[in-house]
């Protein structure tokens, strides 16, 4: 998982939006949306800021608890979409599955 992945991951685990997380962390939301989306890399400085804001450390970040999740074939696949094919699976993974609501 890259870093951008990374910051996706922990940021949907606590329920930010990307306005709610680059506004904790006192970075652009447009610099946030980059480095999700892999365009920019961050300093060590903004992922300290970053990590603050998720309130894990830096040392959390790194190490590669959520790595696990790449041993499966399909999650491993599903990472080397693009962010086009991940909207398209996902659509048609909701027109197999609807929702209950």
């Amino acid at each position: 998982m890259n870093i951008g992945e990374k910051i996706t991951y922990y940021r949907k685990k606590k329920n930010y939006s990307v306005n709610k997380l680059a506004n904790l962390a006192g970075i652009s939301q447009s610099y946030l949306r980059d480095i999700e989306l892999g365009n920019k890399n961050p300093t060590i400085e903004f992922l300290s800021y970053i990590c603050e804001a998720l309130n894990i450390s830096l040392k959390d970040f790194f190490d590669d608890d959520t790595s696990s999740l790449l041993d499966d074939p399909l999650i491993c696949r599903i990472y080397q979409l693009s962010p086009k094919q991940k909207d398209a699976l996902l659509t048609f993974l909701n027109t197999l599955m609807p929702s209950d609501n």
